[in-house]
């Protein structure tokens, strides 16, 4: 790398020297909480309210997660993140014949609201918001919780929290869809309507750009994609005649905070902008609906299983720019996350990295520190305009769908994760403990392990419920959703009802596969 040419890892030059003259001409009036938001959402940010501390977790069976969200919460966790296993993300009981070997492994294994109901002993929902990586089984997940919630004597109208129910990125970048996209489409649009009217508080999508750039994705690509998915979303909602002002103050969004410090702020505050005048142009006309609000997770992708100890420091850079750049929600990953689950003592020092940057740093003391610098405004302002870019070239395919179809995104995503790997083994990318300061012998750090009976454990449970519940009332619920589904009724108060009777995640899913079919 000369000393001439620098560039971010979306490829834009970095200039050697920066002045008022990079400065775009439309920033001198930006004010925090106000059009178009660059600033941040909220006009004292986090002088009013620290951003939400939330741990993603979930593994092996509901007994086993609950313990680690317990402790968690005891030691400073505001709210709850939860990982679901690949058999219930993608509608298996855990006792069907393709969730062999996936049982509890990469997140919790949940068949029934008897799950749910161990899942969040001793957890009252009214007093805890909780976030669902959930997408393809979204709603029937959205179920379990309002039904749990509806037996602990909760208001409905104060559960706050938000399922991700993000199915486009899902054709994108990671594969745990079910259904074709014009039905998983519905589906998202039955759940905007029905939580508008019952569960006001609830974040109905979290539109994710989080695994877009985990499959390889540039920043620039990460906001255009994410962006024009949520384009998406709303114009769906608005095609089934539902209100922009009303479900466009429940969109949340999901982004990853990679380690190029500035080029990560400058892509969350172009984001904001972005999505005011989206929101705006498709009639939006209330504030709040205007808002862009994300969670942020820290780059699981950046994490090395080379000197993990490397990537505390790491997640503490990620963690600066998720912060620098206004985030309202915060994941940081155990620095052995490129090797097994989270022990606890990592878990422990991923949430101890938030408090201190929080408590210690300064950072929170006053709202977005970095406007103003003429590099900041500048790239914000280069990465705005290359992303505008992106989304008219969706824009002209017919949008994110027809653009997911024609397979657009995934190859541009294919090419910058190709390029990126090829910087990596030119030595073009220097990562700390892989291409350079590498060490001959590893010291070998303690891995969590799953234990394999918990297939078995979970199938137990459910012959348990199969032989108790009343089999003639739940079959009556699945064949009510089945008939909605063909008719086009809202598919949400049955499905809660479905739950409610003992009906499993795996009935419910299969009885849509019957009317949707799969995609392929």
């Amino acid at each position: 790398m000369s000393s001439t040419n620098r560039f971010t890892d979306s490829d834009i030059e970095i200039k050697k020297v920066y002045t008022k003259n990079n400065l775009p001409a439309d920033i001198e009036n930006e004010l925090p909480g106000k059009f178009p938001y660059t600033r941040g959402v909220q006009p004292d940010m986090y002088r009013g309210k620290l951003w939400t501390m939330r741990q993603y977790a979930g593994f092996s069976t509901a007994e086993e997660s609950n313990k680690r969200y317990h402790y968690l919460l005891s030691q400073g966790v505001m709210g709850l993140s939860v990982a679901f296993d690949l058999p219930t993300q993608i509608g298996y009981d855990s006792d069907h014949a393709l969730a062999e070997g996936e049982v509890g492994k990469v997140g919790v294994a949940i068949d029934s609201i008897e799950d749910i109901e161990i899942l969040f002993a001793g957890i009252e929902l009214e007093k805890v918001s909780t976030s669902m990586t959930i997408n393809a089984t979204g709603f029937i997940l959205l179920a379990f919780y309002v039904a749990l919630a509806k037996k602990q004597g909760a208001d409905l109208k104060k559960i706050a929290g938000t399922i991700q129910n993000d199915i486009l990125k899902e054709y994108v970048a990671r594969g745990t869809y079910i259904y074709p996209p014009k039905p998983s489409m519905r589906i998202i649009t039955d759940i905007f309507e029905w939580c508008s009217k019952e569960l006001p508080m609830w974040n109905t999508i979290s539109i994710s750009g989080y695994h877009i750039r985990e499959a390889g994705s540039t920043a620039l690509q990460e906001i255009a994609f994410t962006l024009s998915n949520g384009k998406a979303y709303v114009k769906a909602a608005l095609d089934k005649g539902l209100d922009i002002n009303v479900f466009g103050k429940r969109l949340s969004f999901f982004f990853n905070a990679h380690n190029n410090l500035f080029e990560e702020i400058a892509k969350f505050r172009a984001a904001r902008k972005m999505w005011s005048k989206i929101m705006k142009d498709l009639g939006a006309t209330d504030e709040k609906a205007m808002m862009l609000r994300f969670h942020t997770q820290t780059g699981g992708a950046t994490l090395t299983a080379q000197q993990p100890h490397n990537n505390i420091c790491r997640v503490t850079v990620q963690t600066l720019a998720a912060v620098l750049g206004g985030t309202q929600s915060l994941h940081t990953n155990g620095y052995d996350e490129a090797l097994s689950l989270p022990t606890e003592e990592a878990a422990r020092i991923a949430l101890r990295t938030q408090q201190i940057v929080a408590f210690e740093s300064g950072v929170a003391d006053t709202v977005d520190p970095l406007a103003g610098s003429y590099f900041v405004e500048s790239l914000t302002s280069e990465i705005e305009q290359k992303a505008w870019q992106l989304i008219e070239q969706i824009d002209a395919m017919g949008g994110s769908v027809s653009a997911i179809e024609e397979g657009f995104m995934q190859n541009e995503i294919a090419k910058s994760a190709y390029d990126y790997q090829c910087k990596i083994e030119n030595n073009e990318k220097i990562i700390v403990g892989v291409n350079k300061f590498t060490i001959d012998k590893e010291q070998a750090v303690p891995a969590f392990k799953i234990d394999d009976n918990i297939r078995q454990i979970q199938a137990q449970k459910l012959q348990a419920l199969r032989s108790k519940r009343d089999n003639a009332k739940a079959a009556s619920c699945i064949a009510a959703i089945e008939e909605a589904a063909k008719n086009n009724t809202n598919l949400m108060p049955l499905v809660i009802e479905a739950v409610e009777n003992y009906c499993t995640l795996g009935e419910i899913a299969d009885c849509l596969r019957k009317v949707f079919g799969e995609f392929k």
